[in-house]
């Protein structure tokens, strides 16, 4: 099962964008496609109702399916009939970021997994069937190593103890390996000689980093981190390009979905190579230089300066000299841009889960794009907004729902509007 916190991570596009990328990432678990054995099953799930992060576990994936195309097409249905849901051609192993907590169990032994559902007692897990499966067995080692080390996991109770997370991040297609300790105070012993062991198991792990939260926090990581191993970053390709992850960086968990979803929102945008386009809520800066190559001109707008410091690396790292990047409220950049009359072609918006301010909506409207490319996390918001864009003189052209998280009930979504 996934290993799931009660926080909010800062690992995303600042925490508006990572309240809505950790909330379905971390309920997924379970496998299977509509003709393999049922992902219900105890010998493939035997946390699920502890867990409880997948609520759909007992679904084969067709039906999984069908009941999300349903719900999609029923929210959509006062503006535009859906096009054929997306799915995954294998729904299993997807989680490229994987997340445990670390703690003891009755008889001080080490254990590491997910939280049990609303509660702070931790199920213990040694494998899930949508995460990356090396990611899983590193975390194992990890947990293994621990006790000859002398070190001992957090305890949320007292404040003692080290090691409260592990992170680990899997570039799909370059296969690159990095491991986050998050420590509960900065001293960690024999640090170096840890790192020597754990690479004699684990070879192919190309970072390792170590971030400290000291802090008596939900929150999974702190704001000081030290490279112990490599470069402290990984890097990974998605749609021809290469973007660099670190710890704090937001990068979606499904990247074979993921170049899908990105795949629609290019078609719906139309881009013909003159047009002056904004992504807003951009984030490490991906939907962005993805459309450069299709546009004249592209304004990345974010308020993460963590984010905005990637996102110009990226576009360094591949060679794009056609966006620019400002960390800023979205919402104010269109204001100053309408009140100085310039103007704006199309507008890609990717907001957090909680949707779009109405302040935002109203900006958008004012400076009035040809075209909106709404990609959404949450069709309930997503419907919200719509009902204000479409009052302020936009039309729904068009709209899909890619199935990003499998296993859950959640819907990604990409919808075209137009004046």
């Amino acid at each position: 099962m996934p290993r799931r916190t009660t926080e909010r991570d800062t690992s995303g596009r600042g925490e508006r964008k990572s309240e809505r990328a950790e909330k379905p990432e971390r309920k997924a678990s379970g496998g299977g496609r509509p003709e393999q054995k049922r992902a219900g099953s105890p010998k493939l799930c035997p946390v699920s109702s502890k867990c409880g992060g997948c609520q759909w576990i007992n679904r084969g994936y067709g039906e999984q399916l069908e009941m999300k195309a349903m719900r999609f097409r029923k929210l959509m249905e006062p503006y535009c009939r859906p096009e054929p849901i997306i799915p995954m051609e294998d729904p299993n192993h997807y989680r490229n970021k994987v997340h445990a907590v670390f703690g003891e169990d009755a008889r001080h032994n080490a254990i590491s997994g997910t939280y049990e559902e609303k509660s702070h007692r931790i199920v213990p897990i040694d494998r899930c069937l949508i995460e990356n499966r090396k990611a899983d067995e590193i975390i194992v080692s990890i947990r293994g190593l621990l006790k000859s080390f002398k070190i001992r996991p957090y305890d949320e109770d007292t404040g003692r103890g080290l090691l409260r997370h592990v992170l680990v991040r899997v570039g799909h297609a370059t296969g690159q390996i990095m491991v986050v300790l998050v420590l509960g105070y900065p001293v960690m012993p024999s640090k170096h000689n840890f790192v020597k062991a754990l690479l004699k198991i684990h070879p192919e792990i190309t970072t390792m980093v170590v971030n400290i939260n000291d802090k008596d926090t939900s929150m999974v990581l702190g704001d000081r981190e030290q490279v112990i191993y490599g470069k402290g970053y990984i890097e990974d390709e998605l749609a021809g390009m290469t973007f660099r992850i670190s710890p704090k960086s937001f990068y979606q968990v499904n990247p074979v979905q993921t170049e899908k979803l990105y795949a629609k929102a290019m078609e719906y945008a139309r881009l013909t190579g003159e047009e002056t386009v904004m992504d807003a809520y951009c984030g490490t800066g991906t939907i962005g230089l993805i459309a450069s190559r299709q546009a004249k001109k592209i304004l990345g707008v974010e308020l993460n300066r963590d984010a905005v410091r990637d996102a110009i690396s990226n576009a360094r790292r591949n060679n794009i000299s056609n966006i620019r990047f400002y960390q800023r409220d979205a919402g104010e950049f269109l204001l100053e841009m309408a009140d100085a009359g310039a103007g704006l072609d199309v507008l890609l918006m990717d907001p957090p889960r909680s949707g779009s301010s109405e302040a935002f909506l109203g900006a958008a409207a004012r400076i009035r794009p040809g075209r909106i490319v709404y990609i959404s996390c949450n069709p309930d918001t997503l419907v919200a907004d719509l009902r204000i864009l479409v009052k302020k003189g936009y039309k729904v052209e068009k709209c899909v729902a890619v199935d990003m998280f499998p296993y859950t009930d959640a819907i990604e979504a990409v919808v075209a509007l137009s004046l």
